[in-house]
C-alpha cells in the first residue's frame, strides 16, 4: 500500500503518491500510462504523466534500483549525458500486502528517441553510423571519468538529433561501475568488444525483420565504433612530441580538440634536457566546449553540433555586418534578438512540439542553403521560413513526446553558413531578418 512506500529522491514530488504503486507495473491502467515508444530491456519498463512531464518507472530489485539511482545521480555530477533520476521507490505490496518490486524512476529526456524509432521505414547505412558515431563519443567520455559500462549498446542509449548528427545519452548504467584510478586498456577494450558485438546483434535483428536498407552490412558499422573510438581516444589522450620551434602545435592542439567539443583543463608540457623538442599531453579533457560558450553568451542551452552551428551563425553576423570589434557578449545579444528569437517566434503554437529550436534553426538554415541552390537566388529569410514550416516541420512527427529507454549515438560534422545566404565562406552573409 502506498502508506508503507519507501521513496529515495533528492527532491520528492508529492504527486508520486498518486500513482498506483499497490500494483505491479504490468497491470497500470490507461489513465496512467503515456503510450511512447520504447527500446528493448531486461526489466519491465512503462512510461507514466506525471506534473507535466513524463517518468520511465522500470522494475528491478530494491538492491538495483538504488545502485543505478546513485550511479545516475553521480554520472550527472560528472557532466555524463544520461536520464535524470528521479526516485527509488521500494517496500511496495498489493492490496493483500504481498510484495512488489522495486522501481526506478527517472525523468523522460524531451526530444529523445530509441535507436528503433529514429526511423520510420528502414535504417540506412549512413543513419546506422551516425548512431555508432554518437555511441562512440558516448563511450569516450564515459572511459575518460573512469566509468566501466559493461553493457554498451544501442538499446541501452537514448539518442537526440544535434544538427544532423546525433547525442546519444546513457539510460541503462545498472552494469556500470565508477573506478577512482581510471580504466585500465583491458577494460576499455572489452566495453569496446561489448559494444561490437551488441550493436551487430541488434542490426542483424532488424535486418532479419526487413528493417535495414539493403546495403547496410551490421558487421561493417558495428566495428564502425572501434575505429571511431579510438581515433576519438588517441585525439584526447596521446601525448604529442615536436621541435621546440615548432609551438604553434600547441595551439592547433588544443584549436583540434576544441573542434571535436572537448576543453582542455590542463596541459602537460615537457621539454627534453638541451630544449630542442616539446611534448605535450592533455592531462585533463572535457566535452561541452561550444555549448559553454553558446550557454555563457546567449543562454540558450543546445547540443554540441547545434551549438557550433549557431556560434558560426553568430560569428558569420558579427564578421559580415563589421561588427566583429564589438563585445561578444553585446553582439551575441543582438544576434538572438535579432535572428534567432524571431525564427522561434515564428513557429506556429501546434508545431513547437516537433523538434528543439536550435534543431529548427539548423534544419531552416539547411533548408534555405538547398532552396537557393535549386532557384539560382538567394531567398530571402522569411520565404525560407515559410516554406520550411510548410514543407518540412509541419509533416514531422512531434519528438519532444515521443521517448525510449534506449537510444543512440553522436557524430561531428561542421556546419558552416548563417541565416542569410549559406555559403562555405561565412564572410558571405547578408542578413535579411
Amino acid at each position: 500500500m502506498s502508506g508503507s512506500l519507501n521513496i529515495t529522491a533528492a527532491t520528492v514530488d508529492p504527486a508520486l503518491l498518486d500513482l498506483p504503486w499497490n500494483l505491479p507495473l504490468d497491470e497500470w491502467s490507461n489513465e496512467h500510462i503515456a503510450v511512447l515508444p520504447k527500446g528493448i530491456s531486461r526489466h519491465l519498463v512503462r512510461f507514466a504523466n506525471l506534473s507535466g512531464y513524463v517518468i520511465a518507472i522500470k522494475e528491478t530489485s530494491a538492491e538495483l534500483a538504488k545502485r543505478e539511482y546513485e550511479m545516475l545521480r553521480t554520472l550527472q555530477r560528472l557532466d555524463i549525458p544520461c536520464v535524470d533520476p528521479v526516485a527509488v521507490i521500494n517496500n511496495r505490496t498489493d492490496d493483500e500486502g504481498d510484495p512488489l518490486k522495486a522501481v526506478l524512476v527517472t525523468r523522460h529526456l524531451k526530444f529523445s528517441l530509441p535507436y528503433r524509432a529514429l526511423f520510420s521505414q528502414t535504417l540506412r547505412p549512413d543513419t546506422a553510423t551516425r548512431l555508432v558515431d554518437a555511441l562512440a563519443v558516448l563511450l569516450v567520455r564515459l572511459h575518460i571519468v573512469g566509468f566501466f559500462w559493461g553493457d554498451v549498446s544501442l538499446s541501452n542509449t537514448l539518442f537526440r538529433r544535434d544538427a544532423g548528427a546525433f547525442a546519444a545519452y546513457l539510460v541503462d548504467a545498472e552494469t556500470g561501475q565508477l573506478y577512482d584510478g581510471g580504466l585500465s586498456n583491458g577494460q576499455r577494450e572489452n566495453d569496446l568488444e561489448i559494444a561490437r558485438i551488441n550493436i551487430a546483434g541488434e542490426l542483424m535483428d532488424l535486418e532479419a525483420g526487413g528493417r535495414v536498407d539493403e546495403e547496410l552490412d551490421p558487421i561493417k558499422v558495428s566495428n564502425g565504433i572501434v575505429a571511431a573510438y579510438r581515433s576519438l581516444w588517441k585525439e584526447l589522450t596521446s601525448s604529442e612530441s615536436f621541435a621546440s620551434s615548432e609551438r604553434w602545435r600547441i595551439s592547433r592542439r588544443v584549436d583540434r580538440l576544441n573542434e571535436l567539443g572537448f576543453d582542455i583543463e590542463e596541459l602537460a608540457i615537457k621539454t627534453d634536457e638541451k630544449g630542442t623538442t616539446v611534448r605535450i599531453q592533455p592531462k585533463v579533457v572535457d566535452a561541452g566546449h561550444h555549448q559553454r560558450r553558446l550557454l555563457r553568451l546567449t543562454g540558450l542551452d543546445a547540443q554540441e553540433n547545434q551549438a557550433r552551428r549557431l556560434l558560426n551563425d553568430l560569428d558569420s553576423y558579427s564578421a559580415t555586418l563589421g561588427k566583429a570589434g564589438l563585445d561578444e557578449e553585446a553582439m551575441a545579444h543582438e544576434w538572438l534578438m535579432r535572428v534567432f528569437e524571431p525564427i522561434v517566434r515564428a513557429i506556429p503554437a501546434d508545431l513547437k512540439g516537433k523538434l528543439e529550436p536550435a534543431e529548427v534553426f539548423h534544419q531552416l538554415l539547411e533548408h534555405r542553403w538547398f532552396m537557393s541552390q535549386d532557384e539560382g537566388r538567394d531567398v530571402p529569410l522569411a520565404e525560407a521560413l515559410s516554406s520550411y514550416i510548410k514543407d518540412v516541420l509541419r509533416h514531422r512527427r512531434d519528438e519532444a513526446t515521443v521517448i525510449g529507454p534506449p537510444t543512440e549515438t553522436l557524430s561531428i560534422p561542421v556546419m558552416t553558413g548563417a541565416i542569410g545566404t549559406i555559403t562555405d565562406d561565412e564572410d558571405d552573409w547578408r542578413a535579411k531578418v
